[in-house]
């Protein structure tokens, strides 16, 4: 289908950058002292119309569109685009897939908020807890899981998906870096090894192909703050 004028994709208007790694902390260093949470109602950013782009498909959704349901057969999943005051956004390498980067993601638990969840992954899976929410991308944005992916989640998870729909959130770290933790809280178990600041170009160049639809659809909702 053709692209919305409203929300055509580009490149990103910032060149790219090199970027420093991060490794994971030692276990001695699982928990760092627990702040506040500091996170206020995020404006919607909506397009003009809805529509689909190659390899994602969006679902029609009211101004209070948090809890407007998936479309059918796809997991709902939340997705945290993490930046610090330089713009820069979070990625971290996947322990499970080499070479393999992304932003935040997880699973919304039974009868959960899209952004209570955004807010609990993001601590579970980097241990912030300092973090101001920006923005929310008011739609579904999905992802088909390649065969083998598939087979592998069906097995972990007990049930069969044909992907993720996702709801992606702004959200701008407010505290130190040192915040940062990829053991999370110690609730779940690690999933990244690494991790550094990057420009929108590198996310999308750096994570896996299924994924990159949806990453620049998400960037582009997201220019006004990037």
């Amino acid at each position: 289908m053709a692209l919305c004028p409203s929300i055509i994709l580009h490149n990103s208007p910032f060149p790219p950058h090199p970027f420093q790694l991060v490794a994971i902390p030692t276990l001695s260093s699982q928990y760092y002292p627990l702040k506040s949470n500091r996170f206020t109602d995020p404006p919607l950013l909506r397009p003009e119309r809805f529509c689909t782009i190659p390899g994602t498909s969006l679902s029609s959704s009211s101004p209070s569109s948090s809890m407007e349901a998936p479309p059918e057969g796809y997991r709902k999943n939340v997705g945290i685009c993490l930046i610090n005051p330089s713009k820069k956004i979070f990625a971290a390498s996947r322990l499970d897939i080499p070479d393999s980067w992304q932003m935040p993601q997880g699973g919304i638990d039974e009868n959960e908020d899209p952004r209570d969840a955004a807010i609990r992954e993001l601590k579970e899976e980097t241990g912030v807890t300092s973090a101001e929410v920006l923005a929310e991308v008011p739609y579904w944005l999905t992802y088909d899981f390649p065969p083998a992916v598939s087979e592998k989640l069906k097995l972990q998870w007990g049930s069969v998906w044909k992907g993720q729909a996702q709801k992606w959130f702004l959200l701008k770290l407010t505290g130190k870096e040192e915040e940062i933790n990829l053991l999370g809280d110690g609730t779940e178990k690690p999933e990244f090894g690494e991790w550094s600041w990057m420009s929108p170009e590198q996310v999308v160049d750096l994570a896996v192909d299924f994924k990159k639809p949806v990453y620049k659809e998400v960037l582009t909702v997201f220019s006004p703050y990037l």
